[in-house]
């Protein structure tokens, strides 16, 4: 397993060599990790995640890809050196996490940069949470506590909970997220 992280100033770069090879316009949302640190609140991130809501675009995108010599290395991550994995979600899925709507409606991300042919934004930051807290992981839920922490002004928990119980009443275990959600509640009332 490698311990290749990249920081903001590099993922730019990397989108900036896509956008050389690219002929047509590609709606890229950041999620998990990444978006932490395009906002400025993680120094770095391990694997690069995006969502790729416009399917016909995904197409467009992993044929590019596959034609700059990157390799599926798992179900939804694409490699083409021994550094970066960039995991690309298609449609309005983030791993196995179905968003409500698609992240490219109005106040569903924050844009972020525009190149020539890439549109890059950031998925809100209940979204962000929300599928951050559907994964259960240790990493998942400190991030959800850096986002918290560094965006409160911005984040209305009362928004957050609606939204993860109306996300969560479309999963086949919501009894099982729905403490996810608890601890993190708990977790932000301690700080």
């Amino acid at each position: 397993m490698d311990n290749y992280r990249i920081n903001k100033k590099e993922l730019l770069n990397e989108i900036g060599g896509w956008n050389s090879f690219l002929k047509r316009k590609i709606h890229l949302i950041v999620c998990g990790g990444t978006a932490l640190t395009l906002l400025g609140l993680k120094e770095s991130t391990k694997d690069i995640d995006f969502m790729v809501p416009n399917i016909d675009e995904y197409n467009y995108l992993i044929a590019t890809l596959k034609k700059l010599g990157y390799k599926s290395v798992t179900g939804n991550g694409w490699k083409r050196d021994e550094k970066y994995v960039f995991d690309l979600f298609r449609g309005n899925y983030i791993h196995t996490t179905e968003l409500l709507e698609s992240p490219l409606l109005k106040d569903n991300h924050i844009p972020f940069e525009e190149f020539s042919y890439i549109y890059l934004g950031i998925l809100n930051f209940y979204d962000l949470i929300i599928s951050k807290l559907f994964r259960g992981v240790a990493v998942d839920f400190e991030d959800c506590i850096i986002l918290y922490e560094g965006k409160k002004n911005q984040i209305d928990i009362n928004k957050l909970e609606v939204r993860f119980k109306e996300t969560v009443s479309y999963d086949i275990s919501p009894d099982r997220l729905m403490v996810n959600l608890e601890s993190f509640l708990k977790k932000i009332k301690k700080e």
